[in-house]
């Protein structure tokens, strides 16, 4: 996506220091995304996370549906994606909207993981 810097895998979002994929104790998997705001929106972001999603059942802890904001406009803009999501009350969304919090890279092999498979897959 245009303006998007930059997309890192990893853990956020428990109380335990440095989780991981094999000790993920109460974090849950998440990507960290560096954007340039003059070239995207949040919204945009928002848009595209909310097209390649379906957060219409529950999960545990590790795979559940979260947006972590940094500030108050992120939240709200989150907030109303959400609802958008649920169509005003129509359907279930389970999706958790906190602040930020401690974000741990995940290990290599997470990161650009699509790209990975399929670059596997053409050999």
């Amino acid at each position: 996506m245009g303006g998007v810097v930059d997309v890192v895998v990893g853990y956020t979002g428990g109380k335990k220091k440095n989780p991981t994929y094999q000790n993920i104790m109460d974090a849950t998997e998440a990507f960290l995304v560096e954007f340039n705001p003059s070239l995207i929106s949040y919204e945009e972001i928002l848009d595209e996370w909310a097209s390649q999603h379906a957060p219409y059942y529950p999960s545990k802890c590790q795979y559940r549906s979260a947006i972590f904001y940094c500030s108050d406009e992120q939240r709200d803009a989150a907030h109303k994606k959400i609802e958008e999501l649920g169509k005003g009350g129509q359907r279930k969304v389970y999706v958790d909207l906190e602040p930020v919090s401690a974000f741990y890279r995940g290990e290599e092999y997470h990161q650009d993981f699509l790209e990975k498979q399929m670059s596997a897959s053409r050999i």
